[in-house]
């Protein structure tokens, strides 16, 4: 599995394919996030960008090989292993890019709650927006696992059902970053740092079930 995972993620940087959805995600922080603003807020809206780039980075790591180096791999490993090492690559990529925003969201923002009277701590703020960045790119990779192949072949049916789980996650009560995201936003206006615990491990959880059900489907499909 480390042999294939090098070579996905490899195969990933190799291909430029990144470079959209890293633009645009530093597009939507450029924008929405400004120096200043309050810190919790800030993360808050820079955790719930990152999971639709999530979903759009495991299309590009399950897509990346032709048919025909993707048999190969399939062959050689197993296609269940192949595609797993597939989405690993893709959920490396989403977390680390989480990552440099979470740093970087938390070095420039206003350590303080939403009205600027109570101060918040800027580490402790800073460890609980990387885990919501966490929560995002587990959750985004669960989508993107199953609005892709092998689930979904075209991409007239992926791409929308992408958008569209995307917004049901951010949007939907009992989803384990809409918690997390509403936890920020409630406790940037008390001045108190969050820490979601239980919506972590729902989402570490629900990433599991996906990326065992894709790879399932591929060992079938392969």
């Amino acid at each position: 599995m480390p042999a294939l995972l090098r070579y996905q993620t490899a195969l990933l940087v190799r291909s430029q394919r990144w470079l959209p959805p890293v633009i645009l995600y530093a597009v939507f922080l450029g924008i929405g996030v400004q120096g200043g603003q309050p810190i919790l807020d800030s993360l808050a809206y820079a955790a719930g960008a990152l999971l639709p780039v999530a979903a759009w980075l495991v299309r590009v790591c399950v897509s990346n090989e032709p048919p025909a180096a993707r048999s190969c791999s399939a062959a050689a490993a197993g296609p269940g292993r192949a595609h797993l090492a597939s989405l690993l690559a893709a959920l490396l990529a989403a977390t680390a890019l989480g990552g440099v925003a979470a740093v970087v969201v938390t070095a420039i923002s206003d350590a303080t709650s939403t009205n600027a009277r109570v101060p918040v701590p800027r580490l402790s703020a800073g460890a609980v927006g990387l885990l919501a960045m966490l929560v995002s790119a587990l959750l985004g990779t669960a989508l993107g696992a199953l609005a892709n192949w092998p689930l979904l072949r075209s991409a007239g049916r992926a791409v929308p059902a992408m958008l569209l789980g995307a917004l049901l996650l951010l949007v939907t009560t009992g989803s384990p970053v809409k918690s997390v995201l509403t936890d920020l936003t409630t406790g940037s206006r008390e001045g108190v740092v969050p820490l979601p615990l239980g919506a972590s491990a729902g989402a570490l959880a629900v990433a599991a079930a996906a990326m065992w059900a894709a790879c399932a489907l591929s060992s079938r499909r392969g």
